[in-house]
């Protein structure tokens, strides 16, 4: 055998001169692999509360004079599993209706005491007055109160606008129980009576005529329902009133 030759295979196989588990050419020694523990499968997801139902009517109050029309119709249109009934309300006991769950929600005149209530003005009525179809006040197509001095100013029970007159005359006669007959009094020849524009056209007679007030207070009319019962069918409503479309979502 020649001189200087290598021996084949050095020592065992595989690298000549590497022994197993030696360090490599860098230092640095294999990693040992790590065992992963087989982590727990998640629960089933939390199932959300359900939302209540949708009633089978939805009791709506409404003042004299509120026009809900176009409302009722989008209601009719979106909700046809849930009718929709009109509750007349007095201005005196439209308070009293919300408290008291006779209706669900309802469309007010303020001011009125909102505590406990969520209340959404919508819009200022104009102020007129209603005089006798011969009175002199109509020869102008609008008046304000100086106009108004020396006339008999009937205000009934269920006024809402409480407005006083300076330098007009009270009657000498007991207040009328409402609206209706104020204005019936005023038709007859005796005295004014000032209300928002709607009871105006709501109690219209061939015999009256109207004008509005310039600087009379206006009427505010707004939807009021319980705060601790907003409900799915409330806040339908509340979405039409506020000209959501039927996919819109809330807001």
């Amino acid at each position: 055998m020649a001189k200087g030759g290598s021996r084949a295979g050095g020592r065992g196989r595989g690298v000549p001169g590497k022994r197993p588990g030696a360090a490599s050419a860098s230092g640095a020694k294999a990693k040992p692999t790590k065992t992963r523990r087989p982590q727990p499968s998640p629960g089933p997801s939390p199932t959300p509360p359900a939302e209540p139902p949708m009633p089978t009517t939805f009791l709506l109050g409404a003042i004299p004079g509120a026009t809900p029309g176009k409302w009722i119709d989008t209601w009719k249109e979106r909700m046809p599993r849930t009718s929709l009934e009109l509750v007349a309300l007095a201005v005196a006991e439209q308070r009293r209706a919300l408290r008291d769950g006779e209706v669900d929600a309802a469309l007010v005149r303020l001011p009125m005491d909102k505590d406990g209530l969520h209340v959404i003005p919508l819009y200022d009525e104009v102020p007129v007055v209603v005089c006798a179809k011969e009175s002199h006040l109509t020869a102008a197509d609008e008046l304000d109160m100086a106009d108004l001095v020396g006339e008999v100013l009937i205000v009934p029970e269920d006024d809402v606008l409480g407005v006083r007159v300076p330098g007009a005359v009270e009657p000498r006669f007991a207040p009328p129980a409402d609206t209706a007959e104020a204005i019936a009094t005023v038709a007859a020849g005796v005295g004014i009576v000032v209300v928002p524009m709607s009871l105006a056209r709501l109690h219209q007679r061939k015999d009256v005529e109207y004008r509005p007030l310039l600087d009379g207070p206006a009427s505010t009319v707004a939807l009021a329902w319980p705060a601790d019962r907003t409900t799915p069918a409330v806040d339908a409503f509340v979405g039409i009133v506020r000209g959501r479309t039927a996919n819109s979502s809330r807001g």
